[in-house]
């Protein structure tokens, strides 16, 4: 008995790549074919995801007859009921074997694992997702041990399956050791980490394949089931460079932009005062976030930079903008920091080379750091050096702890490393458009955005000139 398996892997809402992918799948497809993907296919920087609650992912996969998807750590971002709605909207099976509700019920919609049939073989298949530590209780799931979860599966399932394909959400290191570690595994298709294999690696008996990322491959494992075990046919990964675009995958996209755009362009608010953004100067847009910051999480202080928004809003406030120029699916975060962390970052961000560092890193949609922005404080400087840093009207001293508003994107930020020395994280649900959205759409506070918080000493660029 014979069987070909397509697979993709960290897509992240590249659609037009994915339709690209759609082809190279509808020329390989036969009957006898298993489509699976191994989860972050949902990127919520998308507008069509944003304006549909993500249903637009599940229209895409299920365009293509996907048999089930593994839930990523993108496909959680947002609220539960944004994952449970996308769970229940099509036939494509969501899987994981170790999400769960607060309470550790399951999550609806989202199984385990499933059985299908194909070519006569009986085919489990399963998925893990990776535990996203403190996010977990804002996001409202349970992330238990992927290991125990997918031995839990076995034990279940165990005399029901031929072949068995976990969908691996965790990264490569994990794949070898559940191999490893975890009899009655066959196939591990593995995701996360985003890395590309020509041909399977096996360990321990059990194949290990991943077709990459972003729909640039995907990947094809041919099969044969006999009575010594799952013996490999053939592999690759295809790329999708050369290939054209589906035009079926493109009229599901443009129907559900359209629909999206309808949502999402729908006035919040009229502008009272242009916010204007700029990556280098003082601008009351990353100020706006700035207090914004500092008011919902309640601290004495908050610290930004102007690198996480990419443009401003002059008019009307709507969704649609606020996705755009705020598109990284980042968290409020509190922290609780040292002052001479604080005075380092703020000396720093005095010099214009490091506003224009790139400040890539997990979860940031944009490319630059930008200027450091803050609310609680006051920083007087004479355009190169930092002269005096006040707090609540108190000069900050280096030993002491401050309560400090600001982003996940702080720990992870590569140029403002001097931040990373923090405690105490405390994270948000929503995201930082959202504060953007609660703000913008307040006079009051559009209006603080325009309070200098940089002050510049003339007298003191004359003594120094």
């Amino acid at each position: 008995m014979k069987c070909r398996i397509l697979h993709t892997n960290d897509i992240h809402s590249n659609f037009q790549a994915f339709a690209q992918a759609a082809t190279v799948i509808k020329e390989h497809r036969k009957g006898d074919t298993l489509l699976l993907d191994g989860g972050d296919f949902a990127d919520f920087r998308s507008i069509e995801l944003q304006g549909t609650d993500g249903c637009a992912a599940v229209e895409l996969l299920d365009a293509l007859g996907y048999d089930a998807l593994t839930i990523g750590n993108n496909e959680c971002f947002g609220k539960l009921d944004r994952l449970q709605k996308m769970a229940n909207a099509g036939k494509v099976t969501f899987l994981s074997n170790n999400i769960h509700n607060l309470d550790h019920t399951p999550v609806t919609g989202v199984l385990p694992a499933t059985i299908r049939t194909i070519n006569g073989i009986r085919f489990l298949l399963t998925g893990s997702s990776p535990d996203q530590g403190p996010f977990n209780e804002g996001l409202g799931i349970t992330i238990t041990c992927y290991k125990e979860a997918l031995k839990k599966v076995l034990a279940t399932y165990r005399e029901l399956y031929d072949v068995c394909i976990v969908l691996n959400h965790i990264g490569t290191q994990a794949d070898h050791e559940l191999a490893r570690e975890i009899e009655g595994i066959d196939l591990i298709l593995s995701a996360h980490d985003h890395q590309l294999y020509e041909t399977p690696r096996m360990e321990n008996g059990v194949m290990i394949h991943s077709a990459g990322a972003f729909g640039q491959h995907v990947g094809l494992i041919d099969i044969e089931v006999t009575t010594s075990g799952v013996v490999l046919l053939h592999s690759a990964t295809i790329s999708t460079a050369t290939a054209k675009k589906d035009e079926q995958i493109l009229a599901v996209l443009a129907a559900n932009k359209k629909k999206a755009i309808t949502r999402l362009q729908k006035p919040l608010s009229q502008l009272a005062q242009p916010l204007w953004h700029d990556m280098m100067e003082e601008n009351p847009m990353t100020n706006l976030l700035a207090d914004g910051l500092r008011d919902l999480l309640n601290c004495e202080f908050s610290i930004i930079g102007s690198g996480l928004v990419n443009g401003g809003c002059f008019d009307t406030i709507t969704m649609k903008k606020l996705i755009e120029i705020c598109p990284s699916p980042l968290n409020p975060t509190r922290v609780t920091i040292q002052g001479k962390q604080l005075k380092e970052a703020l000396a720093a961000t005095l010099e214009p080379t490091k506003c224009l560092q790139e400040a890539r890193a997990p979860g940031f949609r944009g490319i630059y750091a930008g200027r450091l922005h803050i609310s609680g404080g006051c920083v007087r400087h004479n355009g190169t050096e930092l002269l005096s840093f006040t707090i609540g009207g108190e000069e900050v001293k280096d030993e002491q702890w401050y309560e400090v508003a600001t982003s996940d994107h702080t720990e992870r930020c590569p140029v403002y490393t001097m931040l990373h020395h923090y405690k105490n994280p405390t994270y948000c649900a929503e995201e930082l458009k959202d504060v953007l959205r609660m703000y913008a759409t307040q006079e009051k506070w559009v209006k603080k955005a325009y309070e200098h918080r940089f002050v510049l000493s003339e007298q003191e660029v004359v003594a120094s000139s």
